[in-house]
């Protein structure tokens, strides 16, 4: 039996405890690459192999599929501080949506290997993607309660405050950036006029603001929660 004395066991916790998440994911080298990528620029398609992990850094990205129809559907927009890609984890050999930043954005590629490497090796690492991938998984059922149970108009709402980030720990962000009202009708699945005509009813109760067209920009108020909380359905266990 190997036994460690007291003052090796402090220095090795001390080491874990001195990995500085932020600082791995913002410096270069061991299978890690960061890319700055302008608004419209594609990361990777749908069927390119997957092959790696990836963290925004800085800005927004949206994730398209395309059905065999040729019918395209936004099925998420992801900001700063959030991964993509991880698909590649559990064997998805293709990727199976197309990313593009939707701002100029920077973004960190992770190889498949690098990042089961410090998952294995760095408990807070770990935590903070077993967390991301929690949290993906909670959006992922909600978005499907909001489809099932929730009209139009909620789901918009509901959509334009994640877009600024109302729940989050980060601060809002009143100003959602260019968003076109054809995405927002692709991820919520209606038609651009209705999503239209219920940005305008917004803007008429001075739940948002917008100057020069939807897309150059969203002031969103936390008033629109008034909209999202009406009459939320209540599901039963």
């Amino acid at each position: 039996m190997l036994i460690i004395g007291l003052e090796g066991y402090v220095m090795a916790t001390k080491r874990r405890r001195l990995f500085d998440t932020k600082s791995f994911l913002a410096r270069v080298g061991d299978g890690r690459s960061i890319g700055k990528y302008r608004k419209g620029q594609v990361v990777f398609s749908q069927g390119d192999a997957g092959d790696a992990v990836f963290y925004v850094q800085k800005g927004k990205v949206k994730l398209t599929v395309v059905s065999e129809q040729g019918k395209e559907a936004v099925i998420a927009i992801l900001g700063a501080d959030e991964f993509f890609g991880e698909g590649c984890l559990a064997g998805q050999a293709q990727r199976i949506a197309t990313v593009t930043a939707m701002t100029d954005s920077v973004i960190v590629r992770l190889e498949k290997a690098a990042i089961v490497r410090v998952i294995h090796q760095e408990p807070t690492f770990s935590e903070l993607f077993i967390a991301h991938l929690l949290g993906r998984s909670i959006r992922v059922e909600a978005d499907l309660v909001d489809q099932l149970f929730n009209s139009s108009e909620k789901r918009l709402a509901r959509m334009l405050l994640l877009l600024a980030n109302f729940g989050k720990e980060s601060k809002p962000e009143p100003i959602i950036a260019k968003i076109s009202q054809e995405t927002l009708a692709e991820m919520i699945g209606t038609t651009r006029s209705r999503v239209s005509f219920f940005m305008n009813k917004f803007r008429k109760l001075g739940f948002i603001e917008y100057n020069g067209g939807v897309e150059g920009g969203i002031e969103v108020h936390s008033s629109l929660l008034n909209v999202v909380l009406h009459d939320q359905p209540q599901i039963e266990n």
